[in-house]
């Protein structure tokens, strides 16, 4: 997700640099342990959701598709929508498509939402988060949930 440059002038990948500094919990002398993208997604995709003021993960269309996927009796909903993320041997990146609500402060809404996710990545995995990229798309507003409303008819 982003590059870093040495001092030589070279770019290398900031996970391939940083994987290589430090010993960790996921790889042993008695083996080592690999984690799927998917369940940093869906730990990733839970936690945002837990902070107050985000209403919802994903762009407009991935919303739709799961508004329909949950009026699907037996379907449930993706705890990954709006979430992408790469994960290496010991590190992970995480980016996050959110709409806030309506009045909320976007910039502390991301700030805890970054903090959510690097502790529940962190703890939950023992991976490294590197970064949180948090794009806000949306802000729902309360006329949001109100259903589609009659023409007013004028005679």
């Amino acid at each position: 997700m982003t590059q870093s440059t040495s001092t030589t002038g070279t770019s290398t990948s900031s996970s391939t640099a940083l994987s290589q500094a430090s010993p960790s919990a996921l790889q042993t002398s008695q083996g080592n342990t690999t984690i799927a993208d998917g369940v940093v997604q869906k730990i990733a995709g839970l936690a945002a959701r837990e902070v107050s003021g985000v209403h919802a993960l994903g762009g407009g269309a991935a919303r739709a598709f799961g508004a329909l996927r949950e009026r699907i009796p037996g379907a449930t909903q993706t705890a990954g929508q709006g979430v992408a993320v790469e994960v290496g041997e010991r590190q992970a990146a995480v980016d996050l498509d959110v709409v806030t609500e309506y009045g909320a402060p976007i910039a502390e809404i991301a700030r805890s939402v970054r903090r959510n996710v690097i502790n529940a990545v962190e703890g939950m995995t023992g991976l490294q988060v590197t970064e949180v990229n948090i794009a806000v798309n949306d802000i729902h507003l309360p006329t949001d949930d109100e259903g589609p409303q009659e023409p007013v008819r004028v005679q």
